[in-house]
Formats: structure tokens, C-alpha cells, sequence
């Protein structure tokens, strides 16, 4: 039931409820998003600094593969949390390959040299919540109509603010 949900959409669904309804429902804005492009470019100069490109495993790809950890890069720490999930997701989908790694997100941040990173693991409570965020997005994306907008501040640089406010 749940599987044909991908990290970008774990993310929105955290980041925001309306941006996962129509990115899952094939409205997609986001080629106009200059964070968007800036997003493609760091991991394009992040592949070729590693001379390794993203791995796809079922429908996610994932950023990076050591032996120990899985490794998502972001632009930056704007909404920590969705990254966090969208992670899990990713640990979640390895381990049920019988892949067991650690999570780790590096945020480059555009004003800094230096990078942020922060530590996940798949453990029971998280893989059982983990579990029910999916039925919860299923539920949310198979919805006749978008959830209404919230406005937030975030949502001025949101490739999605035409659409949902003007």
C-alpha cells in the first residue's frame, strides 16, 4: 500500500501537508524554484567531490552509502525534521533489503564553510511511527481535494506560494 511513497514526499509531508498533496498528485511547480536548482547543483558538486553517484534502491535515491552510514545531503537546516523522516524512510527501505546502516544528514548551509550534520537510527519506536506516517500519507494523497494552505513564513520561498496564495 505504502510503498509507492518516495523521501521527497515524507518531507513534504512534514514540511507541509499541501505541497505532499500536489506534488503526489502530479502538480509539480517546482521547475521555477530557484532553491530547487540550487538544491540539484549541490548534489551534482556533491557526486562529483565523491566520485559517486545517488543509489536507487525500489523508488527513493539516496545520496550516499558508506559501510556504516546512509548519508542525505541538504542546501540547508531550514526543516530538520521532515529530513529526519525522510531518512528513516530510506534506512527503512535498505533494512528491508537486510541492509542495516546508520543515518546521517549533512546540511551545507550557504553561509557557512562548515557543515552541520546530524545522526538517525531506525529503532523500534521510530520504525513503528515510521510506519504509520506512511498510512497517514497514503490517507492524505488519495484525498479528492488538497489539504487548505497554511500560511507561514516558509512558504514566500516555496515553489508552491502561487499556486496556494495568489
Amino acid at each position: 500500500m505504502t510503498s509507492n511513497i518516495t523521501g521527497t514526499l515524507i518531507n513534504y509531508y512534514f514540511h507541509c501537508k499541501t505541497q505532499c498533496w500536489l506534488h503526489a498528485n502530479r502538480i509539480n511547480l517546482e521547475d521555477n524554484s530557484e532553491d530547487v536548482r540550487i538544491g540539484k547543483i549541490l548534489h551534482e558538486i556533491s557526486e562529483e567531490k565523491n566520485k559517486k553517484s545517488e543509489i536507487s534502491i525500489d523508488n527513493v535515491k539516496i545520496d550516499k552509502l558508506t559501510k556504516e552510514y546512509l548519508i542525505e545531503i541538504k542546501k540547508s537546516d531550514s526543516d530538520p525534521e521532515a529530513v529526519k523522516w525522510q531518512v528513516l524512510l530510506y534506512l527503512y527501505k535498505l533494512k528491508k533489503k537486510g541492509v542495516i546502516k546508520k543515518g546521517k544528514i549533512e546540511f551545507i548551509e550557504k553561509k557557512r564553510q562548515s557543515k552541520k550534520i546530524h545522526y538517525v537510527e531506525l529503532d523500534e519506536v521510530n520504525e513503528k511511527e515510521l510506519l504509520e506516517v506512511l498510512v497517514q500519507i497514503e490517507n492524505l494523497i488519495n484525498q479528492e481535494h488538497p489539504p487548505e494552505p497554511i500560511f507561514e513564513n516558509k512558504c514566500k520561498k516555496c515553489a508552491y506560494y502561487e499556486y496556494c496564495f495568489i
